[in-house]
């Protein structure tokens, strides 16, 4: 795995959850769901910095090589961007250089070369942050915004004829992984989305958990692969 700075996971894990209450506290293959992008960022990045409010991690002993940060309340809101949260890490740990690799929990079906596969192509240095994206129907390029009777297309306007095989391949960030430089985003002002390297992962590992059935679908895919792991 190719490295241009060295590399440092932020796994941001908030407290309060409107869709599944307590879900990032709560056991997926007999550990909590955090812990899961605590050990992932650990195996791949070596280092990792969690920003929480949740006083049950904060009262653990930090694992080796990672670091529990205290989210500040005014962080800790769900109308909060994760733009300010790791606004503050930056700022709180005085990071530059560091290329950050930000791991959502609720991601836990990545696999961690998933996640090098992000940070080599970030460390190519052709792209100004690389993030993991899930292919969506191509169809897609043919929206546009409604703006009282005008229609704005939101891609090139020559898609919305075009027919639906024509069209180019397309994807949508799955909130797996994201990297980016501290310096980058300090000079962007924010995410440094100049230019966006992607990584395409299959929909059966973007799973996103926010509901309950989310997680027992996440739950069911680790028991699958645990009882093929078995037979193997």
């Amino acid at each position: 795995m190719a490295t241009a700075s060295p590399v440092i996971a932020l796994v941001p894990v908030r407290g309060g959850s409107k869709g599944l209450p307590g879900k990032n506290l709560r056991p997926l293959a007999g550990v909590p769901l955090y812990l899961h992008a605590v050990r992932q960022a650990l195996r791949v990045a070596g280092r990792c910095i969690v920003t929480t409010d949740i006083e049950e991690i904060l009262a653990e002993p930090a694992p080796e090589g990672c670091t529990i940060l205290r989210r500040p309340a005014e962080l800790a809101g769900d109308a909060v961007a994760m733009l300010d949260v790791v606004r503050d890490v930056i700022g709180r740990l005085d990071l530059h250089a560091e290329t950050l690799l930000l791991l959502q929990a609720t991601s836990p079906l990545r696999s961690d070369d998933d996640l090098r596969a992000v940070l080599d192509l970030h460390a190519s240095g052709r792209f100004a942050m690389t993030m993991a994206v899930a292919p969506v129907d191509r169809s897609q390029l043919k929206f546009g915004i409604l703006d009282g009777d005008a229609f704005r297309p939101v891609a090139d306007p020559a898609y919305c004829f075009t027919n639906r095989q024509a069209l180019p391949e397309t994807g949508r960030p799955n909130g797996a992984a994201y990297a980016f430089t501290a310096d980058a985003f300090r000079a962007a002002g924010g995410w440094p989305y100049q230019s966006i390297g992607a990584v395409a992962m299959p929909p059966e590992r973007s799973l996103d958990i926010d509901t309950l059935e989310d997680f027992d679908r996440v739950e069911a895919v680790l028991a699958d692969r645990g009882a093929e792991a078995s037979r193997l």
